[in-house]
């Protein structure tokens, strides 16, 4: 892989992430809350009481400082993945399962980088914080200091739910990015009448559309616009499609994941994921372990829609402005 090209990944990735993090962090407050009933309301965890705007973004500092270099690592790593099994795999390899190794294994590389500030994410977003309170010292670093005291130690309490993000996030990417390369490998064959994969239409953004050095400069200037605008409108829609649906079947893993997060900053020993699902399933039945489950469905259809098709328009925008590309001017 080139080295320019993965600049423009890694670029591509912290751009996506960063754009969806602003824009559908309140609602992924809100779910945390939710989820979280069973563990807030316990002696030495009061209740949120502020859903005001600065409410539903508590601790949104410790996200937009460990989320950046998460997605360039999962985006390098997820397409450097799939190039290296395309090449050293047989041709007849199905593509799905090509999509979900490499997917995998990006996952378990960010999630190294994510997991501590995913515990102060989640422990900031349940913290008592109100208008009138008088409080100015951030959320992320009230939620550092609570998890810093709690038993055990800060070095073990914050990658405590690494195995449990581990587990919700393997088989949400082995879901969602086989399902995403169907969905828009289908939509692109479907509006270039069924003539072209969906490896078909990566080449046709990059020759097609930004390759052709005989047109004028406004000609390429308009190709580019029109390769965006419709990346952005494919992508972001089997994103969503996806996306959803990977997170409404992943639920469980999530519930159980935000209870474990948010036990870092108590008292109580860690409880693996199997003890947290199976309590839950005790106490609330199935209902509980599904809880949130509409709001996380639609939070991600939002999210994954921004978030792949923002990384896909940037990536064609970077390489259609890039000095060595044929197309510069």
């Amino acid at each position: 892989m080139r080295d320019n090209t993965q600049a423009e990944i890694l670029a591509a990735g912290a751009v996506a992430a960063f754009t969806v993090d602003l824009l559908v962090y309140p609602l992924d407050t809100i779910k945390t809350r939710y989820q979280s009933q069973g563990i807030v309301g316990q002696p030495g965890r009061p209740a949120p009481v502020s859903y005001g705007l600065r409410g539903l973004y508590q601790g949104i500092g410790s996200v937009v400082f460990a989320t950046l270099p998460a997605a360039a690592i999962f985006f390098f790593s997820y397409e450097s993945a799939k190039s290296a099994l395309k090449f050293s795999l047989p041709s007849t390899a199905p593509q799905p399962a090509i999509h979900a190794l490499a997917s995998a294994g990006a996952e378990l590389a960010s999630c190294t980088v994510l997991t501590p500030a995913e515990v102060i994410k989640q422990n900031a977003q349940v913290l008592q914080r109100s208008s009138s309170s008088g409080h100015s010292r951030s959320s992320s670093i009230e939620a550092l200091h609570m998890v810093w005291r709690s038993e055990g130690g800060a070095g073990r309490r914050l990658w405590t739910g690494y195995t449990a993000l581990v587990a919700r996030n393997l088989p949400f990417t082995a879901l969602q990015f086989p399902l995403f390369e169907i969905f828009r490998g289908q939509i692109w064959n479907w509006k270039r009448g069924g003539a072209e994969s969906s490896h078909t239409r990566n080449d046709y953004t990059d020759s097609d559309q930004l390759q052709d050095t005989r047109q004028s400069k406004e000609t390429r200037q308009n190709g580019l616009k029109s390769a965006l605008v419709e990346t952005g409108l494919v992508t972001g829609a089997s994103a969503a499609v996806s996306g959803s649906l990977a997170a409404l079947l992943t639920t469980p893993l999530d519930v159980a994941k935000t209870r474990i997060m948010l036990n870092a900053g108590s008292s109580s020993a860690p409880e693996t994921t199997w003890e947290i699902t199976s309590r839950i399933v005790r106490k609330e039945g199935v209902r509980g372990i599904f809880r949130g489950a509409m709001l996380r469905g639609t939070w991600t259809a939002l999210g994954s829609g921004l978030y792949l098709g923002s990384y896909e328009m940037a990536k064609i925008w970077l390489k259609g402005t890039s000095p060595d590309h044929p197309n510069f001017s």
